[in-house]
């Protein structure tokens, strides 16, 4: 005869929601209580933790002596972001229970969920010294270690599990963990010689963009970096780190047609990311696509509102197109809107361009010399900055910047003779 444990779960298959609920509650009325841990498990791993919270709760009632299910209460309550609930739960069990280990394991995500890392280090460590043997136990270290980004001590915990006949634990490919581990760490022939071993079929989207990475830093193999890509983008279009990559290869191939659709496609899955735009715009720039700039930069700057890169950005473009009074207006909606906003030093050089463009020569002497002190080695600003000051009439700063330009460029006889001509004054 089917339990009602059973006859809930055929009733959610078949999404009959109000008739589940009836069954649930017989099940915890009539069924036995294996059948009843049982329904609680498959409740939590179909995301019912309410239900499945319940039903723990009703056996811990009967049998308040088994830990092993308030670890398992602890892990839901640890689900729902009810920390103090999922403690209260596990203080009580002792280091003699036969659920410490667990109880530890339980210990160590509650604290890393509430990023006390070296708690859970602390208790991580203590399960391992207390049963070294345990996969479950080094498969946790590992990925404990692994998140934190400690590569190289995660590694032999993952080779070690490997070695003991375990390729897979809760659906985690342990080589892939490995490869994935040695990309990070920067050893590509190592990455490689584990990735390459994945079944296609097997292969993740992250460790599919790990190979991709891999490929396309070596240049007799990026081809192979733009098919793991594009065959990334196929299987997950949604997965938005792969499109600026993919799109820096196109453009090495000299494909910046391709390079700047896929970057635009990219920022269609992800509107924030600024990569996408500085990027999109800049081939759009060397494509003499100025419109399909314009209208990327206007985005950008609508989502990212506070990017500098994408402001000094904008503001080059309309110097270069010589938009003067635009860039004007542009940069002093920002100084205007905010007090605190500050402008990056770029941005004086291409104010003082623009004012000096529209002849309005007191707005530009005043950006000219609030630029000169972080543009005094470049040699093409100093160039502009002396024919400026020389136009002004401003000797004092003309032959400073003109001592500093012949000294960088000592080759420039025209400018060697104007400082010549300038301290013979």
């Amino acid at each position: 005869m089917q339990s009602y444990a059973e006859k809930m779960l055929d009733e959610l298959d078949g999404g009959q929601l109000e008739a589940a609920k009836k069954s649930f509650a017989l099940s915890l009325r009539h069924d036995d209580d294996e059948t009843i841990h049982s329904l609680a498990e498959e409740l939590y791993a179909l995301g019912f933790s309410t239900n499945a919270k319940r039903a723990y709760q009703k056996l811990l009632d009967k049998y308040p002596d088994e830990d092993v299910l308030r670890t398992e209460l602890a892990e839901i309550s640890i689900s729902e972001d009810q920390s103090d609930e999922a403690l209260a739960y596990l203080m009580p069990i002792q280091s003699d229970s036969e659920a410490y280990l667990e109880a530890l394991l339980v210990y160590a995500d509650l604290y890393q969920s509430e990023g006390l890392l070296e708690a859970a280090e602390n208790k991580l460590t203590e399960a391992y010294q207390l049963a070294p043997d345990e996969l479950v136990i080094q498969f946790a270290l590992a990925e404990f270690l692994f998140e934190l980004g400690r590569y190289s001590e995660a590694i032999p915990f993952y080779r070690n599990l490997i070695v003991q006949g375990e390729t897979q634990i809760s659906g985690i490919d342990l080589v892939s963990r490995i490869g994935v581990a040695y990309a990070m760490l920067g050893d590509q022939n190592r990455a490689l010689g584990y990735l390459e071993q994945i079944k296609d079929a097997n292969l993740t989207p992250e460790v599919r963009f790990q190979l991709g990475m891999l490929y396309a830093n070596d240049e007799e193999t990026r081809d192979q970096g733009i098919e793991a890509f594009e065959k990334l983008i196929e299987i997950d279009p949604s997965y938005a780190g792969v499109y600026v990559p993919l799109g820096q290869l196109y453009e090495q191939k000299q494909m910046p047609k391709d390079a700047l659709g896929i970057y635009e496609a990219g920022l269609a899955v992800d509107q924030f990311n600024e990569a996408g735009y500085l990027n999109a715009t800049r081939v759009a720039i060397q494509l003499n696509e100025n419109d399909q700039a314009e209208q990327l930069y206007q985005k950008g700057l609508k989502n990212l509102p506070d990017s500098q890169n994408l402001i000094s950005n904008y503001s080059q473009m309309l110097v270069d197109t010589e938009q003067y009074m635009e860039q004007i207006n542009f940069l002093n909606q920002y100084v205007s809107a905010d007090d605190e906003f500050e402008l990056d030093p770029k941005e004086y050089w291409n104010l003082a361009q623009s004012y000096t463009e529209l002849e309005r020569y007191e707005m530009a002497d005043q950006y000219w010399q609030a630029a000169v002190p972080f543009f005094n080695e470049n040699s093409i600003f100093l160039k502009e900055a002396i024919y400026y000051f020389r136009e002004a009439g401003n000797h004092e700063m003309l032959s400073d910047l003109l001592n500093k330009y012949v000294q960088l460029n000592p080759e420039d006889f025209e400018m060697a003779q104007m400082e010549s001509e300038i301290n013979d004054l």
